[in-house]
C-alpha cells in the first residue's frame, strides 16, 4: 500500500503540474476524465488492498479477545480517546481482558493491546533486528527529528545506540546534576518572587517544562537561553511542533502526507521545523569548527591539589562530534542535529511531567511529604551550599520510592508501539502476526489489579526492596525495557531527584483547589494546568 500511496502522490501532483501548464489548445474535458479515471482506478485498488489486509488480520488476531465494534470495517475508530475518560476506559478494558485483546482502527491498522508484564516482555525483549517502529505512532516525528535514534531500525539503529551510549555514561551525568541545581535555583527564585507578590496558586508544568528546557539546553548545547526568564522563537518553535503532533495524531485525513502538507497546520509544521533545524544546525556546525581549532574539552572536572580547575565540559554535541564507530567513522552534522533535536524532544517534556506528578501526588499525601522533606534536609545538613550532588542521589531512598511511585501511577508516556518482522509469541500460545501494531500500554500495565493490589492507591511503600523483590521485571517500565529502552533514563532520574528534593526543601506544597483531569497527550498533562499552593519555608538552621 506504500507503494500505492506514493504513486497516488506523485499522480496528484502531477495533475496539478500539468493543469497549471495546459495549452488553450488541449482538450481540457478529456483530460480530466483520463484522469479521474487513474485516480479512481488506483483509490480503488487501495481500497481493495485494505479490505484484504484487514481481512487477513482479523482471521489472524482471533486468538486475542476483542473488544465489541461499532461493525466489521469500522472496528474501534474513535475509541481510543486522550481524555480522562479515555484512561478510565482502559482501567476497564484492563479488568475486562486481564493481559491483551485485539484493536482494529478501521480497515486501516490492525493493533494488538498488551497490558500485563508476562505477555509485554517477549516484545520488549525481543532482539533489535527484529523490531521496527511504525509510523502510525512515530512517523508524524520523522520530519522533525530525522532518522534520529528515536525512529530507526536495524543495523542503522544499533550503530547510532553504539555512538550515544557512552554520552549516557555516569561519569558525564556528574556534570549535568550542577545543571540540574542551576535551573531549579531559577524556577524557584521565580516562585519566592511569585509567592511574595501573592500569587501562591502556580501552574506546575508551565513553569517546570520551561525549567526543563533550560537544563537541556545547557546540557546539550552549553546554551543559556534564558527561557525561564524570557521566551525565543526556539522555545516556542518546540511547544509549536509537539502541538501539532498531536493534533495531526488524532485527525485520520491528516495522516496522508499529501493532504497534510497542504493544510494550514503542515504549513505551521514547516515553519516551526525550519526554526529548530536552523538552531541546531549552526549549533553543531560552530561546535565542529571550534573542536578542530581548540581540541577536545574535558569530560569530567578535573581536581588537583584540592582545586578545581576551569575548564570547558563537554557538553551533549562535543560528545556526539567526538564519537566514533569500529571503523573510526562519526557522525555527520545530519546525524548529530537529528541526535540533538530527538534529546530535546524526548527529555523536556517527558522529564517535566515525571516532575510535576510527582509534586502532585507529594501535595496530596502530607505524610509522605513531610517524610521526603525530612530525608533531604537531613543530608544536606552542616552544608555550605545547599546544591546537591551526584553521590547525594542515592541516599535519597525514600524520596526515590515516592518518584517510582508517581512513575507508576501517572506514567509521562502512557505507551510504546513495535512492529516486528517476525511472528511473535507470547503467552497462552498466541501468536502475534507479523506487521501487527502491538500497543505496549505503560498505563494499563502500571493500573492492572493483577500485578498492583488497589492500582489507583499512591503507596510508596510499594517500592519498599522487601515489598519488589517478588515483582515481575516487567511490572514497572516508565521507560520501556529491552534493547530499545529509553537511553537518557538515568540522565531523567537524576534530574527528578534533584528538583523533587531541592522544592521539597524550600516550598511547602497542597492542592491547589481544582479537579484534576488527566490528559494523555505525548507526556501526560492535566487539562487547564496542574495547579498546586506554594508555600516558602525558611532553610532550616543548623
Amino acid at each position: 500500500m506504500a507503494v500505492i500511496d506514493a504513486v497516488l502522490d506523485r499522480l496528484l501532483d502531477g495533475l496539478l503540474a500539468l493543469g497549471r501548464l495546459l495549452s488553450p489548445l488541449c482538450s481540457l474535458f478529456v483530460l480530466l476524465q483520463l484522469s479521474a479515471l487513474v485516480v479512481l482506478l488506483l483509490l480503488s485498488l487501495r481500497v481493495v488492498c485494505l479490505l484484504w489486509s484487514h481481512a487477513q488480520f482479523t482471521r489472524r488476531l482471533r486468538c486475542f479477545s476483542k473488544p465489541p465494534t461499532q461493525n466489521w470495517l469500522m472496528g474501534h475508530l474513535g475509541e481510543m480517546r486522550s481524555t480522562e475518560e479515555g484512561l478510565q476506559a482502559v482501567d476497564q478494558m484492563v479488568r475486562t481482558y486481564s493481559h491483551s485483546c485485539s484493536w482494529f482502527l478501521g480497515p486501516f491498522y490492525s493493533l494488538v493491546r498488551l497490558f500485563h508484564p508476562d505477555y509485554i516482555k517477549p516484545l520488549l525483549l525481543a532482539p533489535a533486528s527484529i523490531t521496527v517502529k511504525d509510523e502510525l505512532f512515530y512517523g508524524f516525528l520523522r520530519p522533525w527529528l530525522g532518522q534520529s535514534l528515536l525512529l530507526s531500525n536495524g543495523e542503522d539503529w544499533s550503530r547510532r545506540r553504539r555512538l550515544l551510549t557512552p554520552a549516557f555514561h555516569f561519569d558525564i551525568l556528574k556534570n549535568y546534576v550542577k545543571i540540574f541545581n542551576h535551573s531549579s535555583n531559577i524556577m524557584h527564585s521565580k516562585w519566592r518572587h511569585l509567592v511574595a507578590e501573592g500569587e501562591s496558586r502556580q501552574d506546575m508544568f508551565s513553569h517546570i517544562s520551561l525549567m526543563t528546557l533550560d537544563s537541556l539546553l545547557r546540557c546539550t548545547f552549553s546554551y543559556n537561553s534564558n527561557c525561564q526568564e524570557s521566551s525565543s522563537e526556539y522555545i516556542a518553535a518546540i511547544f509549536e511542533l509537539s502541538t501539532l503532533v498531536i493534533e495531526r495524531r488524532g485527525r485520520i485525513l491528516h495522516h496522508w502526507d499529501w493532504l497534510y502538507w497542504r493544510s494550514p497546520e503542515g504549513q505551521r509544521f514547516k515553519q516551526a521545523c525550519n526554526v529548530v533545524h536552523r538552531f541546531t544546525r549552526t549549533v553543531v556546525q560552530e561546535r565542529r569548527a571550534q573542536l578542530l581549532h581548540q581540541g577536545e574539552p574535558e569530560s569530567h572536572t578535573d581536581t588537583t591539589g584540592g582545586e578545581e580547575k576551569r575548564k570547558r565540559v563537554a557538553d551533549f554535541i562535543d560528545l556526539l562530534l567526538l564519537s566514533k564507530d569500529e571503523e573510526g567513522h562519526g557522525l555527520t552534522d545530519e546525524e548529530i542535529k537529528a541526535e540533538a533535536d530527538t534529546f530535546m524532544f524526548g527529555g523536556h517534556d517527558t522529564t517535566a511531567s515525571g516532575i510535576s506528578w510527582v509534586l502532585y501526588n507529594l501535595s496530596q499525601h502530607q505524610d509522605y511529604q513531610d517524610r521526603c522533606r525530612a530525608e533531604v534536609n537531613d543530608l544536606l545538613q552542616d552544608r555550605e551550599t545547599e546544591d546537591l550532588d551526584w553521590e547525594d542521589l542515592s541516599s535519597l531512598p525514600f524520596t526515590t520510592m515516592c518518584i517510582k511511585e508517581s512513575l507508576r501511577l501517572h506514567s509521562p508516556v502512557s505507551a510504546v508501539t513495535r512492529r516486528y518482522t517476525k511472528d511473535i509469541t507470547v503467552p497462552g500460545g498466541r501468536v502475534i502476526p507479523q506487521g501487527s501494531i502491538c500497543l505496549v500500554s505503560i498505563y494499563g500495565t502500571h493500573h492492572n489489579p493483577e500485578i498492583w493490589p488497589d492500582p489507583d492507591v499512591y503507596n510508596p511503600m510499594r517500592f519498599d526492596p522487601e515489598n519488589s523483590k517478588d515483582r515481575s521485571s516487567h511490572a514497572f517500565i516508565p521507560f520501556s525495557s529491552g534493547p530499545r529502552n529509553c537511553i537518557g533514563q538515568k540522565f531523567a532520574m537524576a534530574e527528578l531527584r534533584v528538583v523533587v528534593a531541592l522544592t521539597l526543601r524550600r516550598f511547602h506544597l497542597t492542592p491547589g483547589g481544582v479537579e484534576v483531569r488527566r490528559l494523555p497527550q505525548l507526556v501526560l498533562r492535566a487539562e487547564g494546568g496542574l495547579w498546586l499552593t506554594l508555600e516558602t519555608l525558611d532553610t532550616p538552621q543548623d
